[in-house]
């Protein structure tokens, strides 16, 4: 079976669980409603109270408590195993189903080198403190995982792979992107709707909150509005899953009705049209040579 084969279509992103500008009541209404939902559930320390409202979540019926993926940091193990700590303590729980590690520092310099960090986080899957591994992988961060992947270094510790892919991003460089799909690497791809409605990012002042997407979203509008497809979020869905390798997608969302409306695209899902999918798939090779591969790091 491919490694993460068993994760569903589509994951509920906890980041809009952490923000002030959500109420509270309205978060932990979305907890439950994801929870209700059978979903798997993405979290981090990083989504300020986010933990804290899945844990009060998770308090209401302990045997209801669902599958996470958790964001790890990177950095050495004593550096994983202190964020795992600080992710499991809030959510009351004793292990990780998949941490999400990302490929900096010193983890980045042995993974190029098959250095002892990668024997020390294996150490850590084998006391079942996490299930399984999944590379967050940036457009700054790809030539580090590209040369591991290449060497084989990855291949027992790294289950898949994690990074922003939709109509707008494609967080990997081209030569990684390649990379995994020839290697047949499990995907995990994130910001299942790039943020907002394509029109939405196109045409309201603020609607982006990067100029490049706005750009991105004049080129990507005409694709979408030929495409037939009557619904931003089907889109979207259906275009992750256009990857064979893809196997799930995360996406956030603070309203209940964007939630059902993300679930009722995920059962059946059809790929979109080869070639709609060819033309997302030019538009994000020529953004990748032309800005990703060039960006200050977090500034995408």
């Amino acid at each position: 079976m491919r490694p993460l084969a068993d994760l569903p279509p589509y994951i509920y992103g906890t980041t809009r669980l952490g923000h002030d500008d959500v109420p509270r009541r309205q978060q932990a209404h979305m907890a439950r409603a994801a929870i209700d939902a059978g979903l798997w559930l993405h979290t981090s320390r990083q989504y300020d109270h986010a933990l804290e409202v899945l844990g009060a979540a998770f308090e209401e019926d302990r045997s209801n408590v669902r599958p996470v993926i958790v964001k790890l940091g990177g950095g050495t193990a004593d550096d994983v195993r202190a964020t795992i700590a600080e992710n499991m303590e809030p959510l009351g729980i004793s292990s990780i189903d998949i941490g999400q590690l990302s490929g900096v520092g010193a983890f980045a310099e042995d993974m190029i080198a098959d250095g002892p960090i990668l024997a020390d986080l294996q150490r850590i899957k084998d006391e079942g403190l996490v299930g399984r591994f999944v590379l967050e992988i940036f457009p700054w961060t790809s030539d580090a995982p590209l040369a591991a992947l290449r060497a084989g270094h990855l291949d027992e510790l790294i289950d898949g792979y994690i990074f922003y892919l939709n109509p707008l991003q494609r967080f990997a460089s081209n030569e990684l992107w390649d990379e995994l799909l020839t290697q047949d690497r499990a995907i995990v791809s994130m910001r299942t709707v790039a943020g907002a409605p394509v029109h939405t990012l196109r045409d309201v002042p603020g609607g982006a909150w990067k100029p490049y997407l706005q750009e991105r979203a004049v080129e990507v509008a005409p694709i979408f509005e030929r495409s037939g497809v009557a619904s931003w979020a089907e889109f979207c869905v259906r275009f992750a899953h256009s990857t064979p390798q893809v196997v799930s997608t995360v996406g956030s969302t603070s309203r209940e009705e964007n939630l059902r409306e993300l679930l009722s695209y995920s059962k059946d899902i059809v790929p979109l049209p080869q070639d709609v999918v060819d033309e997302l798939f030019a538009l994000q090779r020529r953004w990748s040579d032309e800005t990703d591969i060039h960006a200050e790091p977090w500034s995408m």
